[in-house]
């Protein structure tokens, strides 16, 4: 939060940044995160050991992987945003992701989401779940 005349807290701009980021995903509208979240040259980094892990780099990358992640899941992936902290070079989102794939079901996975921030945009991220084990086995 960012105090203003009075004491008043305002939410910090990263922190604006990432809901806007979440909300645009959760609607699938990849022209907001394209043009107003995502540095062109942003690099994702996917915690653990399934066909989805590794690092993204780029735009279309990033995409690509946000694809596999609706394709692998049949579209019933659902991605909601807990809270986010954020600083002037960080910003971090708790998240919730469920999701259905192949008779197995992905429920309420916890998940921490790291993103560095410059210039209002985002250039980096790492993402993790609370239990890669579950969730290596549910994308494997």
């Amino acid at each position: 939060m960012v105090k203003i005349d009075g004491g008043t807290e305002m939410p910090h701009p990263n922190a604006d940044l990432l809901r806007k980021g979440y909300d645009a995903f959760s609607k699938g509208d990849l022209d907001t995160i394209r043009n107003e979240v995502f540095s062109p040259d942003v690099v994702f980094h996917v915690a653990g050991r399934n066909p989805l892990s590794g690092d993204y780099r780029g735009a279309d990358e990033v995409f690509g992987f946000f694809g596999r992640l609706f394709e692998l899941s049949g579209g019933t992936l659902v991605l909601e945003l807990h809270d986010v902290v954020a600083n002037d070079g960080h910003a971090v989102g708790l998240s919730r992701l469920s999701a259905q794939r192949e008779g197995k079901t992905l429920d309420g996975a916890n998940g921490v989401e790291v993103y560095h921030v410059q210039d209002g945009r985002v250039t980096e991220a790492w993402l993790t779940t609370e239990d890669n084990y579950s969730f290596d086995e549910f994308w494997s």
